[in-house]
């Protein structure tokens, strides 16, 4: 089942997703299309404050604003340590109710049984884990979408730094949990990428994504990937100060992921090759990219665009400006 993002406008997952204010109030914007939720897990994540940490800097000079809610203008990246989010995911399918409750009397549809039919804007509830925790995270979600009348879809991040002992997947692409479900259930499922800097890696993304597909010749089938979101933060980055690294991290090196402007020329190169590389194959034409990294005005969502992305997340910019920063790029 297709994804559909009107306006191509959404965030990212990060901590200004992370509970239900934060989810209603970019819900509630006419500048997104769509909205995601911070990454959850079945059980949660053990968040630390003394560790998981993160800032907004000046790429040009490294000069760090702190913690702030109105960073100033020039810190437009960001690094952090987070892991993620401390709220199950079963807490996330509460608040996407409540926020359905908001939306007033839906359509009922005699066929559909009286259930709501989907006509809001999509919830991407983004989730990590072993297979077996992601299979479980999909049949949670999909009993879910039968309760509410906006769209659901999965994405599986598979691409965060900052967890030590457990590099991301998706740079090996010996484990893709999402390729192993196989539902007719109408819930899209999509994949969380990290930044990629080497030819291979690509090549080994596109590679596991036609793999899935089952069948041969015309009768093989599309992979059951529906979008990625391309990309994570950029992992193995550091800030100092006279002090030493500006932030700390379970490991204290204070090594975290990049984000923001940035990231930006990064974002774009994987957004093009990624979505030349799904079109040259007819398991993945279907695949749409959702590009992330560095934007932050309509001038940035506008080379996202060019670049391929079928639509653009947000993320350090919400941080740093609020849920303001949609109207600004889309105004």
């Amino acid at each position: 089942m297709p994804l559909t993002i009107d306006p191509p406008l959404l965030n990212s997952a990060t901590p200004w997703a992370t509970d239900l204010a934060d989810l209603k109030a970019l819900y509630d914007s006419p500048y997104t299309g769509a909205v995601t939720t911070r990454t959850s897990m079945l059980n949660g994540f053990r968040h630390n404050p003394k560790h998981h940490q993160y800032t907004f800097f000046d790429p040009s000079n490294h000069a760090v604003t702190p913690n702030a809610k109105k960073p100033k203008e020039y810190a437009t990246s960001s690094l952090n340590t987070l892991g993620y989010s401390p709220k199950r995911l079963k807490e996330y399918l509460v608040f996407i109710s409540q926020i359905a409750k908001g939306l007033g009397n839906q359509v009922k549809d005699a066929t559909n049984e009286g259930r709501p039919v989907a006509k809001a804007k999509p919830f991407i509830i983004s989730v990590t884990g072993t297979p077996d925790e992601v299979a479980e995270c999909y049949r949670l979600i999909c009993l879910h979408q039968a309760m509410v009348p906006m769209p659901l879809a999965m994405e599986v991040n598979l691409s965060c730094p900052n967890i030590p002992g457990q590099p991301p997947p998706a740079y090996s692409g010996e484990i893709f949990p999402p390729l192993t479900l196989r539902s007719s259930a109408p819930v899209p499922i999509g994949l969380k990428t990290p930044p990629y800097t080497q030819a291979d890696q690509f090549c080994t993304l596109v590679d596991e994504l036609c793999k899935s597909a089952t069948g041969s010749g015309k009768r093989k089938t599309c992979c059951p990937i529906s979008f990625l979101t391309c990309t994570n933060t950029l992992g193995f980055s550091l800030l100092l100060d006279e002090a030493g690294p500006v932030l700390n991290s379970l490991d204290g090196s204070g090594v975290g992921g990049l984000g923001g402007a940035a990231l930006h020329p990064l974002a774009l190169g994987n957004v093009r090759t990624i979505s030349a590389a799904l079109k040259a194959h007819r398991e993945t034409r279907h695949v749409r990219v959702i590009g992330v990294g560095g934007v932050s005005d309509k001038a940035g969502f506008e080379r996202m665009r060019m670049a391929g992305a079928g639509a653009v997340g947000v993320g350090t910019a919400v941080g740093r400006e609020g849920v303001g920063i949609f109207e600004k790029i889309m105004g």
